[in-house]
């Protein structure tokens, strides 16, 4: 076999691995952006229906995944996602994570609601367009909650590791300090892709109504 038959099989291979590791690499962007989103609107759908379900039904103590439906006029008229309990990656690909050391929905206290501005569902996708005075509906099986937002979507960045966001009085001057209001603090990643900062806002609650 001459030279340069031999280094044209050797580029040619080179160039097979190339394609093959550029389709994967294309296909790996394709499932992060797009299929984690399809699968997340299935399991939003799913989570859901299962909530509502268990509202009618006779037994309200009959668990189930979802801590309530999350509704932001802001992010359209049919933006509803479930509320579940726990911020890791998993619970973050189903829906939208309550931290489960914060308040619980019209408590006394910080109701923490984290959820991904791109991939799984994206739900906070439109987050930076939030304004001052937007709604945040919080419904449970028994109270439609509603708090309103003090400051805009793109107001508050800080880094990732930034703890006040999380504490009873979401407030940098105000460690250790005992809750006497209500109050909702949504969080997400400050930008569309990797980033060590994320974008908090917070809002007030305006009204509880029983149902």
């Amino acid at each position: 076999m001459s030279t340069s038959t031999g280094r044209s099989r050797v580029l040619l291979v080179l160039g097979l691995l190339l394609i093959v590791t550029g389709v994967g690499i294309l296909g790996w962007f394709g499932w992060q952006y797009w299929g984690t989103n399809i699968v997340a609107q299935r399991e939003h759908d799913r989570i859901r229906a299962e909530i509502r379900q268990q509202w009618r039904s006779d037994d309200p103590e009959t668990k189930i995944e979802g801590v309530g439906l999350l509704r932001v006029p802001r992010f359209g008229e049919d933006f509803e996602v479930p509320i579940l309990d726990g911020d890791d990656p998993a619970t973050l690909a189903r829906g939208v994570g309550r931290d489960t050391d914060g308040a619980e929905p019209g408590e006394i206290g910080n109701l923490v609601l984290s959820g991904h501005r791109v991939t799984h569902g994206e739900p906070f996708r439109d987050f930076l367009s939030l304004r001052a005075g937007d709604e945040v509906i919080v419904e449970t099986r028994t109270h439609v909650h509603t708090y309103v937002l003090r400051q805009d979507g793109d107001r508050i960045r800080v880094p990732f590791t930034t703890s006040w966001p999380l504490w009873p009085v979401p407030d940098p001057d105000a460690a250790g300090q005992e809750p006497t209001e209500a109050v909702v603090t949504l969080v997400t990643c400050a930008e569309l892709f990797r980033t060590d900062d994320r974008n908090v806002v917070i809002g007030d609650l305006e009204s509880s109504v029983e149902k």
